[in-house]
């Protein structure tokens, strides 16, 4: 594969995690500039409540579907992919779906966190036809992170939730860059939304969730966000953590989501 990044749009979007905060935002601003956008949520009756959320906002442009999973699930991940392709194709997917202080765990022992933050994504990526845009949603704590990609099931370290948060958002960056080198025609970026008034950053956040996601919009939607491989911060190029660059850091991690979840990371895709 050759050249640079640059297929049409369609201007149909998918969001994940898109019930309330800077998903159901970034949906929102999307129907408004006139985009199809397709949502969605854990469940069923949240994805229905995205679904109407994005519709309300639209005037004359609505929300035009819906998905449902719980992607601290393997299995569901991969049936997200599935429904979404049902309702694509898509010029722009926001890996959106996060969470934060969480100290579970899922199937296969893995943690919520990294299942939610990172695997998921990865999946994601592999498996949805593949858009034109792809952003990922990431932290500025993600330069916190372990740059040693390694135990990331926490099995030898002490569990730390605000470290295995910065650690899954290190590794947003590493997938966005990752996918930026090994094709090389899709627009891949990792977004620094700030600390944003959601469920997740609390009310007394002083961004809002319009501002927030507006960078992810910008980058999903706008013809003058046509690059590739770098990190966002309020529509500005930001500094990453150096190790997201590492080409070695990147495969251990693509490596490490095949191993786990069961999926390999496909070869060049036009």
């Amino acid at each position: 594969m050759s050249g640079a990044p640059g297929r049409p749009l369609n201007g149909r979007v998918f969001i994940t995690g898109s019930a309330d905060g800077l998903g159901l935002a970034a949906a929102r601003m999307l129907v408004a500039l006139g985009h199809e956008v397709v949502v969605h949520g854990r469940s069923p009756s949240r994805a229905r409540e995205a679904l109407e959320a994005a519709r309300g906002a639209g005037g004359a442009h609505t929300a035009v579907g819906a998905v449902y999973g719980d992607l601290s699930s393997v299995a569901e991940a991969i049936d997200v992919a599935r429904q979404a392709n049902e309702l694509g194709p898509f010029s722009a997917v926001i890996h959106n779906a996060g969470v934060y202080l969480v100290s579970g765990r899922g199937a296969g022992d893995i943690p919520t966190v990294f299942a939610v933050n990172t695997l998921a994504p990865y999946i994601l990526t592999c498996l949805i036809d593949t858009p034109s845009r792809l952003i990922y949603t990431s932290s500025g704590l993600h330069r916190g992170g372990d740059a040693s990609v390694s135990d990331l099931l926490w099995e030898q370290r002490r569990w730390n939730a605000s470290s295995a948060y910065a650690d899954s958002k290190l590794h947003d960056v590493l997938l966005a860059y990752a996918v930026a080198r090994r094709w090389p025609s899709i627009y891949s970026n990792a977004v620094d939304p700030g600390w944003v008034a959601t469920r997740m950053g609390g009310r007394g956040a002083p961004g809002t969730p319009e501002e927030g996601s507006r960078t992810q919009v910008w980058l999903s939607s706008s013809p003058e966000a046509l690059v590739s491989g770098r990190y966002f911060y309020r529509m500005h190029e930001a500094q990453a953590h150096p190790a997201a660059r590492d080409v070695e850091t990147q495969e251990r991690l693509l490596a490490e989501c095949a191993r786990l979840s069961g999926i390999n990371f496909p070869g060049s895709r036009m």
